[in-house]
């Protein structure tokens, strides 16, 4: 069994370890280079020339999910806030990655948008479109650095580099497969991912039960003096107000986590999306969510599980000077894996972490390129072109993002990092969205000032909140601020940058020039495209590809599961 030495959690790894690694990097770039032969226009670099079949965009969507924000931030909020932290699968994922493949995609795919702000383009106008595609890139980088900076993380654990230098050789591996292959390499790279993940995250967590006693055993432990005593294994307990849960109060976690901050990621956010509009017909790009909503109700038990394995067994595990809540899963590797299987946990979190990065660079050259150069800078040019332009930019981006992964590089905890940014970007975006779908006398206007208006009320609760008492354990306010109930202040950021989006966009619209009904076909419901083809004309799935099915079986399994852990 190996080791983990005491100072900077370097990893006891061999020549078969690292042997593991090698093979895994030599298949990553082949990838790239296999799918570089087939990109030849802009749209085959962006969207794979939208020619994938379903089980891989499926993959891949959920795939470009399980990057650093679920392995190490999960992790480490269940190190955190415990089993709670399941509603930020059955609550805050599956049932809105269920509404995407069911209502939105049709919108998305039947548009024949390459982008989410583009759809916001022509259902608004261009300032709209403007602020969503730069807050969206800005969004994207930052978001880019969480992943970069827990791929640094590993790095550092193999090799005890300094941090500054593992976050540079981690970005140059994610840079050459997306320059390379564009999304195509990134969604083939992002399926390999998801199995190696799979193969990394399994073993770790029997051999960690195995160790702790088992489901009891566990269970003994950390309710045995730890900070989550009482409430590790609980996802509902002491969720009234006031509350005592770790996560917080029901409002936050249904309204803020479950609604707003759930429906605004997985129904808005292009890096998602952009994996179903690559899929080769409308009902492919339906599945791809619905594909993706089966392991996504699974995935909290491989990790939601390490966190509270690493609370068991480390004392003051996260609130100590030598460890984070984001160590939980490299600090388990080295305690409990042996050579061989260490080599390929470790390569399945390199993969996850390079998934996710590869994912947000590959949205943020897309949005760039074809939302911001190609309308805005440099118009009317051949195609090739904007292909040389998206590989510039993705150079550009993994560059920022290195610098944003410092910032990342401050939070003890990921996940209230990423949610932070979550409240900011989406959850106004989702409130803006939504109710221009629905309402064709929404107004262009509108949706610039209720996207600026929700952005403002995101940062304005979040800075004020601080200084709020509710948000602390007990009511007691501590003026260091250490004690603050961090992802739940989040939440009530998203409801108050939704509630502020709504209310602005509808106070806009009564005041302001709707545009023609004309102008809306294909992107109001209940407004058909004339031009689209005839969704009775597309060619049925078989029974059992029916989206319908698979997304209520999604739910079905979703609810029971929620029962069982109530």
């Amino acid at each position: 069994m190996v080791g983990m030495q005491a100072a900077g959690l370097r990893l006891d790894v061999n020549g078969l370890d690292y042997g593991i690694l090698a093979i895994y990097f030599v298949l990553v770039v082949a990838i790239g280079l296999l799918a570089r032969r087939a990109v030849a226009t802009s749209e085959d670099f962006f969207l794979s020339g939208r020619s994938l079949p379903a089980w891989v965009t499926g993959l891949a969507f959920i795939s470009a999910n399980l990057g650093a924000i679920e392995i190490l931030g999960m992790a480490a909020n269940g190190g955190q806030y415990g089993f709670s932290t399941v509603h930020f699968y059955w609550i805050g994922a599956v049932p809105a990655m269920i509404f995407l493949g069911l209502v939105m995609m049709p919108f998305y795919y039947g548009s024949g948008v390459h982008s989410v702000p583009e759809y916001l383009r022509r259902r608004f106008n261009i300032p709209t479109h403007i602020f969503n595609a730069l807050s969206f890139a800005v969004a994207q980088v930052l978001t880019a650095g969480v992943n970069l900076y827990a791929l640094s993380l590993v790095i550092k654990s193999l090799l005890g580099w300094p941090t500054s230098l593992a976050i540079v050789v981690s970005a140059v591996f994610v840079l050459a497969y997306i320059t390379l292959g564009g999304l195509s390499g990134a969604i083939y790279n992002e399926v390999l991912q998801f199995f190696v993940i799979m193969a990394g995250l399994i073993p770790l967590v029997v051999v960690g039960l195995v160790k702790v006693g088992g489901w009891g055993g566990l269970k003994d432990k950390v309710n045995n003096g730890t900070p989550l005593a009482g409430h590790a294994f609980s996802s509902w307990k002491g969720v009234g107000i006031p509350w005592s849960n770790p996560l917080g109060d029901w409002i936050g976690i249904v309204f803020g986590l479950g609604f707003v901050l759930s429906f605004g990621y997985w129904t808005t956010n292009f890096t998602e999306v952009q994996r179903a509009l690559s899929a080769k017909d409308l009902s492919a790009a339906q599945r791809t969510p619905l594909i993706g909503a089966f392991p996504k109700i699974f995935i909290p038990f491989l990790t939601i599980i390490p966190g509270l394995i690493a609370v068991a067994i480390i004392p003051h595990f996260g609130t100590g000077a030598n460890n984070s809540y984001n160590d939980a899963i490299p600090i388990l590797i080295g305690k409990f894996l042996p050579n061989g299987v260490l080599g390929i946990a470790l390569t399945g979190l390199l993969a996850a972490f390079m998934a996710g990065m590869a994912a947000n660079v590959s949205s943020f050259n897309t949005v760039f390129t074809y939302d911001l150069w190609r309308p805005y800078v440099v118009k009317d040019r051949e195609d090739g072109y904007y292909l040389r332009v998206g590989r510039i930019i993705t150079v550009i981006g993994v560059v920022i993002g290195i610098g944003t992964a410092f910032i990342a590089s401050g939070y003890n905890n990921i996940m209230n990092y990423i949610q932070l940014l979550f409240s900011y970007f989406n959850a106004p975006l989702f409130a803006t969205f939504i109710i221009a779908m629905y309402w064709k006398r929404t107004s262009p206007w509108a949706g610039f000032w209720g996207l600026a208006s929700g952005t403002a009320a995101a940062a304005v609760m979040h800075f004020t909140g601080y200084n709020i008492s509710y948000f602390y354990p007990g009511g007691h306010y501590d003026a260091s601020h250490k004690t603050i109930n961090a992802q739940m202040l989040n939440f009530y950021g998203a409801i108050a940058a939704f509630v502020a989006d709504a209310v602005v966009t509808v106070a806009v619209t009564l005041v302001t020039k709707p545009k023609p009904v004309a102008e809306l076909a294909g992107l109001v419901h209940g407004i058909p495209d004339p031009n689209a083809p005839d969704p009775k004309d597309a060619p049925k799935p078989l029974w059992w590809q029916s989206p319908k099915l698979l997304g209520f079986t999604a739910l079905g399994i979703t609810a029971v599961l929620s029962v069982i852990f109530l």
